[in-house]
């Protein structure tokens, strides 16, 4: 995979990431003022360049500008970020010593919906998805334990629970999982015995106390117009 594609491919999803974030996080979103919000932007993406592997017309053409791939190889742009992911968490599969990352991707099709072999051939071929033939119309709530199941294990038991009792039943054809792991430790751990209580302002101006790390270490801050960035090794 050329270099070249790689870095357009994780340029058009940042632009994409803080879209997605200015959204989420817009006074507008009821959901997402009201508090703080996580989420996997990576997943997103990735999930959006699957579906649009196998969309055609006009959906792929919406799916394609949203995701900023259109123009001349716009197929390939697509999955170069996922090939990019999956690639480095292969190199770095191992559960011993070091940071540990679990990436995975799958694909739980009824059987009245058989894939077809070319789609197939790019989720399994470029994006490493486990495919799936289930039977949605009379076990909807077995297939569910088995996406849950799926997920607790990519995520070393924790998150248990993904699909909720009720959300798919017997009309439902299709489930795109991913599941996105890290487990790391700290270059410089923080000293727990100097964390100290402060004043923890929120969105809407009010404060509230909370328990924050402290260290005598140099660290890397840069300020911006309305927000901080700090790296912690």
């Amino acid at each position: 995979m050329a270099a070249t594609g790689t870095r357009l491919s994780i340029a058009h999803q940042t632009r994409f990431a803080l879209r997605v974030a200015s959204a989420i996080s817009s006074p507008s979103n009821a959901d997402g003022a009201a508090g703080n919000a996580a989420f996997s932007l990576l997943s997103l993406h990735i999930a959006l360049s699957l579906i649009a592997a196998d969309a055609g017309g006009a959906t792929r053409g919406q799916l394609a500008a949203t995701l900023g791939a259109e123009g001349t190889g716009e197929a390939e742009s697509l999955h170069a970020l996922a090939q990019h992911v999956v690639q480095l968490v292969l190199a770095d599969a191992s559960a011993k010593g070091g940071p540990r990352v679990a990436f995975a991707n799958g694909l739980f099709v009824d059987t009245s919906m058989p894939l077809k072999s070319s789609f197939k051939e790019v989720a399994v071929g470029k994006y490493k998805a486990e495919t799936h033939s289930v039977d949605f119309q009379t076990k909807a709530a077995e297939i569910a334990c088995q996406v849950n199941t799926w997920v607790e294990k990519i995520t070393s038991g924790i998150i248990k629970e993904i699909l909720p009792e009720g959300s798919v039943d017997n009309t439902t054809r299709l489930v795109l999982g991913n599941a996105l792991y890290f487990k790391g430790a700290r270059t410089e751990e923080f000293d727990a015995s100097k964390t100290i209580d402060g004043e923890f302002r929120l969105l809407d101006g009010s404060s509230v106390q909370a328990p924050f790390m402290s260290s005598t270490n140099e660290q890397y801050l840069s300020s911006y117009d309305n927000f901080k960035v700090l790296k912690l090794p």
